[in-house]
């Protein structure tokens, strides 16, 4: 969904960005709590539909965030820690902050916000 609280999907920018890794050739895996039963309407098998946050990065190379529901804003990162393959995070919400990001370990990008992690 383009905002949390709805399954509302009409320009939605996860769209476009699940459009350009398939036409890359990626495996998608998507989960949102609402929009899932639309989102699987356009792509039918062609995205693997998690059933949770987890399940979402389960082997996954990279997890991209692109809708603000508040089970997002506060994730387990030690279980993402053990259950994603590469340890990167694309925030298109810029839900978390980029020093705690580099505390625990995680290559962090936050679209459209510029920051510099002192050492």
């Amino acid at each position: 969904a383009f905002k949390p609280y709805t399954d509302d999907i009409r320009d939605a920018p996860a769209l476009e960005n699940i459009n350009e890794l398939i036409a890359k050739g990626a495996i998608v895996r998507a989960y949102d709590p609402e929009a899932s039963k639309n989102v699987s309407q356009i792509y039918g098998d062609k995205v693997y539909f998690a059933k949770d946050l987890y399940d979402t990065v389960l082997g996954a190379d990279a997890l991209f965030v692109m809708t603000e529901w508040p089970e997002f804003r506060t994730p387990d990162f030690d279980k993402i820690s053990n259950l994603i393959k590469t340890r990167l995070i694309l925030d298109g919400r810029n839900l978390f902050e980029p020093e705690q990001m580099e505390e625990l370990g995680f290559e962090y990008f936050s679209v459209g916000r510029r920051f510099v992690v002192n050492k």
